[in-house]
């Protein structure tokens, strides 16, 4: 499936696929991108139009002062509004936090799959991550081994090293994310926001089994905002859950989008 790329007023987005069936929006999670997606965007356009975006201060998406939760589903929403209601919205992490509160918004969303996240506040800043990015001698780098070997004592998973280096332009020698702005709202981003409202459509809860991100505890709240949540794991996954078992992911989630329409559908 050919996938052709353009800017809306706000984020770039990438379309795959075809253009009927109700269209899936992907919502990445921080330091990533709408390409850390493409493979199952790909796979999943075989049914229907994928679009996978970069959100504001990340990939080739603008850098804007603003990077609340308040301002990224009012990016969302504007790109529902362009695309033309309704779609299938899919977040993963701070993707999945944007996207619950696009869904309480009452943005016209048909199924909503949220990817190892909860609607509460976490405890795990991201902030060293920053520190280790902001001190790299970008200039000096020639290769982006040169650059995972200039990270691996700031980060010793090489894993989270080469996820890290899909956001480095080597060439012009620039992040493309905006590391002072991430940093700034970093407090917001591991928080969530106060919220009213429910979103009574069918949602999915997706997890990794080894993942801590999404606790039972947690459940009554979800229920109480996504009164038609269901919850499902993919064994042998952490957070990452989608580039750890791309295949389970997707799978699980072509059962939820493809699944029979029902009542609450209509």
């Amino acid at each position: 499936m050919k996938s052709h790329h353009r800017h809306t007023t706000m984020l770039n987005m990438n379309f795959y696929g075809k253009t009927s069936g109700t269209p899936l929006l992907i919502a990445h999670g921080l330091f990533g991108s709408g390409r850390n997606w493409g493979v199952i965007a790909k796979r999943l356009s075989d049914t229907r139009q994928v679009i996978t975006l970069d959100l504001r201060n990340h990939g080739n998406s603008p850098w804007l002062s603003d990077h609340s939760y308040a301002s990224m589903a009012s990016d969302l929403s504007q790109i529902i509004d362009e695309i033309g209601a309704p779609i299938d919205l899919l977040g993963h992490s701070m993707g999945g936090k944007a996207a619950m509160l696009a869904a309480l918004n009452n943005l016209p969303i048909r199924r909503l799959i949220i990817a190892d996240i909860a609607p509460v506040a976490y405890e795990h800043t991201q902030q060293h991550l920053i520190d280790a990015m902001q001190a790299l001698p970008l200039h000096k780098l020639t290769s982006r081994s040169d650059a995972s070997e200039a990270l691996k004592k700031e980060v010793e998973d090489p894993d989270i090293r080469s996820f890290l280096l899909q956001s480095l332009n080597l060439k012009e020698s620039k992040w493309l994310l905006n590391l002072d702005i991430l940093s700034e709202f970093m407090d917001q981003i591991i928080g969530f926001p106060k919220v009213a409202g429910k979103f009574e459509r069918p949602t999915l809860f997706l997890t990794g089994a080894m993942s801590d991100y999404v606790k039972k505890s947690d459940r009554p709240l979800i229920k109480t905002l996504f009164p038609n949540a269901r919850f499902a794991k993919i064994p042998n996954a952490g957070h990452w859950l989608h580039a750890e078992r791309p295949r389970a992911f997707e799978a699980a989630v072509r059962v939820f989008i493809d699944s029979e329409v029902t009542e609450l559908d209509q």
